[in-house]
């Protein structure tokens, strides 16, 4: 969140960053609470002063003999005293109503990101392993055809068990998620990054210090209660990414400089409903309500962050040069970045089977495998999250990074896709082959039931 000061301090910044981010915030309402509550603390501070002063003149009036006097001031301290819990339990109320305003308020972006009112304005900022690419079939099957042909990916059982937006993966389909995360959980340990296996439900305090709450609540899978029901009756989600366990870790705690960086590293399935996004994705996998990724999240100095942001880039691109996927880093103008970032550089893989709008010239489209974000201090004061610079110096906000390292099946969509031979099977990327015991091409299995008989074999 931003802080009281700077909201104070900027308000052209913070109206300007609203605007910028398509953020409805009460601003003004913001600042006359923040105004009223430094005014109620002023008075709150002056009565205190005034009923001390009386206070102490109580005792000397009673030993001189002055007992009316005595009295009204005992009067008088009993006045202050009542006005004081006035003005403290408004000071209180204005208190609380601020805090839970300046969590509506958006990261401010940093001063480079470009800025753009929305998508069609973010800027490529370059492409790698797209001037040499593989042979490809003459037509290129989508990965939901060609993963149903070839029995790795079920649909129609996933949505009968589960509801649209839920899949199997089936055989060679499972074994090459499973290959890809405990690929990635190497490539990102040779990094230096540190594994952790994070609970998977995660409470409202969680979801609010990452920034999910309470601006995306229903996108969140709440466990065994109404999304629109106050937290505390049922306070558990089932995670929408590893970043908020992670991040959560260290909350309302005070870390030093030499524990800094820290790199962790993060495998979990993750669930979202995906509210907002109704109509955009109807077949495959590109956009499931559950899915697995590897989720990377650094904590640093803040004069170490911009650094460690695009070394953070750098290592999310090492998974696809090593699977040898024509990819592109795009930067995020202010109309496209999230709410808690500050910066904000996508990598997108090339699927070359759907012609989309956004597609390059060849035909396909771009996918997006992760969000390498830099969230300054904001998730950090949400999060309470701090550190001493020195063991004798006063504490402060550390940074807060992460990324996606990568997204599952959008990695196995481009695999399905780009890797395909003319005769329906696919190619193992060669650095994926000793994590699904040396296959190298996957060529399905037979499906099974009388769902795989043709008609005439059924009656």
């Amino acid at each position: 969140m931003l802080s009281r000061q700077y909201v104070r301090e900027h308000p052209d910044e913070v109206r300007a960053a609203l605007e910028k981010k398509g953020v409805d915030a009460d601003l003004d309402r913001i600042l006359a609470v923040d105004e009223e509550w430094r005014e109620l603390k002023a008075r709150g501070d002056e009565l205190r002063h005034e009923r001390n002063e009386v206070s102490s003149t109580i005792g000397e009036l009673k030993q001189a003999g002055d007992d009316e006097a005595a009295e009204d001031a005992i009067e008088r301290s009993q006045q202050l005293k009542a006005e004081l819990e006035d003005v403290e339990a408004r000071a209180d109320e204005l208190e609380a109503e601020l805090e839970r305003k300046l969590l509506t308020l958006p990261m401010v972006p940093h001063e480079d990101v470009p800025v753009g009112a929305d998508e069609t304005e973010n800027v490529e900022r370059r492409r790698e392993l797209f001037d040499d690419l593989r042979d490809l079939p003459d037509e290129v099957v989508p990965h939901y055809d060609l993963g149903e042909d070839l029995d790795v990916l079920d649909f129609d059982r996933g949505a009968k068990v589960a509801g649209g937006g839920f899949y199997f993966a089936k055989g060679e389909g499972a074994r090459l998620e499973h290959a890809l995360v405990q690929f990635m959980l190497d490539v990102h340990r040779e990094q230096g990054y540190e594994d952790v296996f994070p609970p998977i439900p995660v409470n409202s305090k969680a979801m609010e210090g990452t920034g999910q709450f309470p601006k995306f609540v229903e996108d969140a899978y709440r466990i065994g209660g109404d999304n629109d029901a106050d937290y505390d009756d049922d306070d558990l989600w089932l995670l929408p990414t590893a970043e908020v366990p992670v991040t959560n870790m260290y909350r309302e705690e005070i870390l030093l400089s030499d524990d800094l960086p820290i790199k962790h590293q993060a495998y979990t399935p993750n669930f979202r409903r995906e509210a907002g996004e109704h109509g955009t994705e109807t077949r495959g996998i590109v956009r499931v309500h559950q899915f697995n990724k590897v989720e990377m999240v650094n904590f640093v100095e803040p004069d170490e962050s911009y650094e460690r942001f695009e070394a953070l880039v750098d290592e999310a691109e090492e998974v696809l040069r090593r699977l040898e996927l024509p990819y592109r880093i795009l930067e995020m103008c202010t109309g496209d970045l999230g709410f808690t970032q500050a910066k904000k550089y996508d990598i997108e893989v090339w699927a070359p089977a759907d012609d989309m709008d956004d597609g390059p010239e060849l035909g396909g489209r771009w996918l997006e495998v992760s969000s390498v974000s830099n969230f300054e201090d904001f998730q950090a004061r949400r999060a309470g999250i701090r550190y001493r610079p020195e063991r004798h110096e006063s504490a402060e906000y550390v940074h807060t990074l992460n990324g996606s390292g990568l997204a599952i099946p959008r990695v196995v969509v481009a695999i399905l896709e780009y890797y395909q031979n003319e005769d329906g099977t696919v190619d193992v990327p060669e650095a994926l082959q000793p994590y699904m015991g040396g296959t190298e091409v996957i060529e399905g299995s037979p499906k099974v039931g009388e769902s795989a008989l043709g008609a005439g074999e059924r009656e």
